[in-house]
């Protein structure tokens, strides 16, 4: 084993130079280092590497030895004990240990959701969620974010990330409307090629790059009522005009690998679709990357375990995410081979595909995480970045009398709302947690406290988290919206403000004072009825960790420039609204946006 080990490593030293992402994916040198590695390999080594396990449902760490597993990932909440950089960094050195002393030392490529940042790892700096980078309208800021995330992700070692999601959102009540980029296929192109770009630099072998994931192919963020894993019903013209730019952006930036989407296109789960995943994605674009499922999402296909399998495999899908039945899918893959119903071929062609992009990282070469890397994560220069994103991200839909800018000089400053003081509430869904939490869940800056960091010595800023005692205050900032959620619990019918948020409200009317409302959302919401209560309206979806980016612009060290990504509707009643729609009329529309 050591000597195959010792050649891997020198054969990867000679190709490691061709890795222009902007030309084909894969070079001639790759592809026969390939050829010599599949001719070694077992059919079950070849289903090892397809198969992704979750580090929560490793039964013994033998196993990873015993089925050479081709992935492992961390799935939202899977944290290492303490939840430190340097543990995640030993995790992952730990399981690549064991990777590597398998028969032929082929290395795992480990994934995770970082989205908006290494949002799993407390310490890190959280970005805004793609809705806030989308108003930005900036797409080297957004690759700059992303040069970020790779650099704190690759400190742990983790080597994949699941994103960019470059799903088109057009219901606003599904529940995943934050991390698409906008409705507009548009913007979530630009945006797209920016990630990639971002994520996986001008070489993927680079130690500050990781491979990306375009997600969720295809037609996620159409479904019929904004229904989570629901059924996307347009004929493939409209498939191929809304759905299918971002993945043609993508691919043309060298993205290393797509996840298939747990939706339907016209009743046929996408994970089963043999048309989409391989005529289309892999012939037609000729993407040269791997195919990922997503979430036990081989599951939801018609039939039994077995059978979901098969049809999963032979539609395209080269890696599944089991994420915990490992054994049962390795043993029925095995079988379905021996018994011809699924091709060595088709087998083969997947490996081929998976050992490309490890090839192309250079994890053969550099297995291990790179912990000179780990002072970057969360380090005053990152944080800078994500600073400068939020305040770019920030819409500003209403200015009356132009009461914004605040003079920093006020003699008191009235801060209320559930949203005002929770780095939980600020960052949303996807940190630290699937669903993400409120409270103080990892380190930043709150809105009240980069509020009180802005203003003068002599401003005094009080705060109640339901608005009561403003009266006398110069002004009264409200910062209302929603509570972290993600994908699943996150689609509602109603996008109307809670009961907290109207409580504030009526408590500011009440006081009879000036009120600036800060909407900490993932989404438009309804606020028609509000609207005339609040002097002035900001808009600041998810932004993170750094809500120093809002005192920046409230206090006027900066202008607003953010633009809306999608349109804002009047009521339920209007939803969907995107814009081209035959009877266009938002509250504000697509791309709207005040300065000062």
């Amino acid at each position: 084993m050591k000597r195959i080990w010792a050649v891997l490593v020198v054969l990867s030293m000679l190709f490691a130079c061709s890795n222009e992402l902007n030309d084909s994916f894969t070079t001639p040198a790759i592809e026969k280092e390939i050829d010599r590695l599949l001719s070694q390999m077992t059919l079950e080594e070849k289903v090892g590497q397809m198969t992704q396990v979750d580090i929560r449902y490793i039964k013994k760490p033998e196993d990873v030895i015993k089925y050479g597993f081709g992935s492992i990932l961390s799935g939202g909440g899977a944290t290492p004990t303490p939840n430190t950089p340097e543990a995640w960094a030993d995790l992952y050195d730990s399981l690549q240990t064991l990777a590597l002393r398998t028969r032929l030392g082929i290395p795992i490529i480990y994934g995770i959701d970082a989205v908006h940042g290494h949002n799993n790892v407390k310490g890190a700096v959280i970005f805004p969620h793609n809705i806030g980078m989308g108003a930005t309208r900036n797409p080297d800021l957004v690759k700059k974010a992303c040069e970020i995330t790779a650099v704190e992700v690759a400190a742990t070692g983790i080597d994949w990330t699941f994103g960019p999601c470059v799903a088109v959102t057009r219901d606003e009540r599904w529940g995943r409307t934050y991390e698409s980029f906008g409705e507009s296929p548009d913007l979530v192109s630009e945006m797209a090629k920016a990630e990639v770009e971002g994520f996986q630099g001008t070489s993927l072998d680079d130690p500050l790059s990781i491979v990306a994931c375009a997600k969720h192919f295809i037609g996620d963020g159409g479904t019929t009522g904004g229904v989570d894993q629901g059924n996307t019903e347009v004929d493939e013209e409209t498939l191929r005009k809304i759905h299918l730019p971002g993945y043609i952006s993508a691919i043309k930036a060298g993205v290393g690998t797509i996840m298939a989407s747990y939706s339907s296109w016209n009743g046929i789960k996408c994970h089963g679709n043999k048309y989409l995943i391989t005529t289309l994605l892999k012939g037609e674009l000729g993407f040269e990357g791997f195919v990922v499922s997503d979430w036990a999402a081989i599951d939801q296909l018609p039939g039994d375990y077995r059978s979901d399998i098969k049809t999963a495999i032979n539609a395209g899908i080269d890696m599944v995410m089991v994420p915990d039945k490992y054994e049962e899918f390795i043993s029925n893959l095995i079988d379905l081979v021996e018994k011809g119903d699924v091709s060595q071929s088709r087998i083969d062609d997947a490996v081929r595909r998976i050992l490309r992009v490890k090839f192309k990282l250079g994890l053969f070469e550099n297995p291990f995480s790179n912990r000179d890397l780990l002072p970057k994560i969360g380090c005053e220069e990152h944080r800078m970045i994500a600073r400068q994103c939020v305040r770019e991200s920030l819409v500003l839909l209403k200015n009356k009398n132009n009461i914004l800018p605040l003079p920093k000089n006020l003699k008191r400053i009235h801060v209320s709302g559930k949203n005002a003081d929770d780095i939980g509430n600020q960052c949303g869904g996807w940190t630290i947690t699937w669903q993400g939490s409120s409270g103080n869940i990892t380190d930043g800056t709150t809105i009240l406290q980069g509020i009180k960091k802005a203003v003068s010595s002599e401003t005094k800023v009080t705060y109640s988290f339901d608005g009561s005692g403003a009266e006398g205050a110069d002004v009264a900032i409200a910062v209302l919206g929603e509570r972290p959620y993600a994908e699943m619990k996150g689609d509602r019918q109603d996008l109307s403000l809670d009961s907290d948020d109207l409580r504030t409200l009526e408590n500011l009317r009440k006081a009879n004072v000036p009120t600036v409302v800060i909407l900490i959302t993932g989404r438009p919401l309804i606020i028609t009825e509000q609207l005339d209560s609040m002097d002035a309206l900001l808009v600041a979806w998810l932004p993170g960790t750094e809500g120093d980016g809002i005192a920046d612009v409230l206090f006027g060290d900066f202008s607003p420039k953010g633009k809306l990504p999608v349109s804002w509707p009047r009521d339920m009643s209007q939803i969907p609204i995107n814009i081209g729609d035959a009877n266009y009329d938002p509250l504000f529309p697509y791309g709207f946006g005040l300065t000062y």
